[in-house]
């Protein structure tokens, strides 16, 4: 193992190699984080989509059955919580 160290035309593609695995690993980290934080401000949006159209049905149905209007697609659009980050 010695050896490695002090010969240059084994310790240099060795130690290119290693920096190279850092450095890639470092990359993909960094990518795949990026991605998890996008995929979530899309699956937030998407709750909160989900919840405005729930209101409206509920809307719909209250008014259907002659209920008073209950404005349940505000309630629901503006009772969905974020994920705040810590």
């Amino acid at each position: 193992m010695a050896q490695v160290f002090r010969n240059p035309q084994i310790f240099f593609p060795i130690a290119v190699n290693l920096l190279g695995l850092g450095a890639s690993t470092f990359y993909l980290r960094s990518y795949h984080i990026y991605n998890l934080e996008e995929q979530e401000a899309r699956l937030d949006e998407i709750e909160g989509t989900l919840r405005g159209h729930i209101g409206l049905i509920e809307d719909a149905l209250d008014r259907i059955e002659g209920k008073p209007d209950g404005k349940k697609q505000d309630e629901l659009y503006g009772a969905r919580g974020k994920d705040e980050k810590e």
